[in-house]
């Protein structure tokens, strides 16, 4: 009775300790691969903060760090020991600095947050206000060969949907030549190149006010107190603060070629013939656009809304197509008569 009893122990503990040390798939194991990850996010998050501040010719310090990933400051004085033994960061009068292993692995991290977001916007169609929380994700988990794939897939873009440069696979960063919204003159057209997602209040008016990069606005008033702007079709009144969060550079030429309304704004049964894709869009959605038979000269009508305002069906070539409202108000079309096919005056356009 006692020896059944000790051997049905014995093998309790054998089972357990089976599954505990089991290679790849034991407890254990799946215990130091998540240890790993854990500390190579910490080793990442620590890298872009160090890279970003470098870039923005400012001095990273323990207390900058500490601030940004939340730690206390023995765990960053820990962490900075780890990262100094690895070769990554060295320590130096003015601050803390990135060795150049330590830039390189830092390039790859942007590189891959950047990247996806650009993947989440163009392909899956993820909002502005979701692309970097996903993107703080995925950026831990692409290798150099994945991240490859995916620019080439993307057609090799070369800004984020912030508009922040993404870095090449040898490292090289494409600095950002613009100026801040609210030092640009009054009454001249600037192109938005660029807008801050942080903090996010400022960032959530910013997309309420429909101001994305590529979009071209004008100052029409400034007052101690805030600006009036203009995007050709509405006007928004802006507090320094958040305008300051935007940057533009010279718009080249008109934002809207003669004649021409946005696919967008066509209505139900309107049909219309594609000018041109607009000089913003790039990368894979011009691609895509192009694939679907959106070139020069295509006869489109507008055939379906959506109750739910996005997606909306278009008739291009005799099929069907859905596409979402950015997507076609990338697209600049002459609206024509629906007697005889001929062009028509661009009033006709719902606007």
């Amino acid at each position: 009775m006692t020896g059944s009893w000790v051997s049905g122990w014995l093998l309790l503990l054998l089972c357990v300790m089976v599954i505990i040390s089991w290679p790849g798939n034991g407890l254990y194991a799946r215990w130091s691969q998540r240890r790993v990850m854990s500390q190579r996010r910490l080793f990442e998050d620590a890298l872009k903060h160090l890279v970003a501040w470098e870039h923005r010719r400012m001095n990273a310090t323990p207390e900058s760090l500490a601030g940004a990933l939340d730690l206390s400051q023995r765990r960053v004085l820990a962490l900075l020991t780890r990262m100094e033994a690895r070769g990554l960061v060295r320590s130096a009068s003015e601050g803390l600095r990135l060795t150049p292993a330590g830039e390189s692995w830092a390039l790859h991290v942007v590189r891959a947050h950047r990247l996806w977001e650009r993947y989440l916007a163009d392909d899956a169609g993820v909002p502005m206000s979701k692309l970097h929380q996903a993107a703080e994700k995925a950026e831990h988990t692409l290798t150099p060969e994945k991240l490859d794939a995916l620019e080439a897939h993307l057609g090799h873009p070369v800004r984020d949907p912030h508009g922040d440069p993404i870095p090449t696979a040898e490292g090289a960063v494409d600095p950002l030549r613009a100026l801040s919204l609210g030092e640009w003159p009054v009454g001249e057209s600037a192109l938005i190149v660029h807008i801050e997602d942080e903090p996010d209040v400022i960032f959530q008016q910013i997309l309420a006010a429909g101001f994305l990069p590529g979009k071209t606005i004008r100052i029409l008033e400034r007052t101690p107190e805030r600006l009036l702007l203009s995007d050709g079709e509405h006007e928004h009144r802006m507090a320094h603060v958040v305008a300051a969060n935007i940057q533009v550079t010279q718009a080249p030429g008109s934002a809207r070629p003669q004649g021409a309304g946005r696919l967008s704004e066509l209505a139900v049964g309107q049909a219309a013939e594609v000018m041109e894709l607009d000089p913003a869009c790039r990368g894979f959605t011009r691609r895509r656009l192009l694939d679907l038979g959106l070139t020069p000269g295509t006869r489109v009508e507008a055939a379906l809304e959506n109750t739910f305002g996005d997606p909306r069906a278009f008739r291009v070539r005799g099929t069907l197509i859905a596409l979402r409202r950015a997507q076609a108000s990338q697209i600049w079309v002459r609206p024509l008569s629906a007697s005889n096919g001929k062009t028509e005056p661009a009033e006709a356009v719902r606007t």
